[in-house]
């Protein structure tokens, strides 16, 4: 058996990514929960699962189907944290750390991304 997912750089950091999230989506307002609290969080999840379940699968297609994926997700979860930040739920500051985290990760992942094509 080779390698697992968790040596992967680019799941730890998403995984480290999902944490920033989650901390930072606590203090958002009580009638965010079923919107963008959990929109955010779903689409941060998303992004190591993605990276786990394509590292478990045999090919190098669909392992890069599944990056894919992540990347999608870390797209769709940056739009949500630009529309927290437009709606006054989290601070610049906040906003430039998540948003940083998950540049490192997109980097990361394109890397990964063309290693295995």
């Amino acid at each position: 058996m080779g390698p697992s997912y968790k040596d992967l750089i680019a799941w730890q950091k998403a995984m480290e990514l999902v944490t920033e999230v989650y901390r930072a989506t606590e203090k958002f307002p009580r009638e965010e929960i079923y919107g963008l609290t959990s929109q955010l969080r779903r689409a941060a999840i998303s992004v190591p699962c993605n990276i786990a379940e394509g590292q478990g699968r045999l090919t190098r297609g669909e392992f890069q189907q599944f990056l894919g994926y992540a990347r999608g997700s870390l797209l769709e979860m940056e739009t949500q944290m630009l529309i927290a930040s437009n709606l006054g739920y989290l601070h610049e500051q906040q906003v430039n750390r998540l948003l940083e985290l998950s540049a490192e990760v997109g980097r990361i992942l394109n890397g990964l991304l063309a290693s295995v094509k």
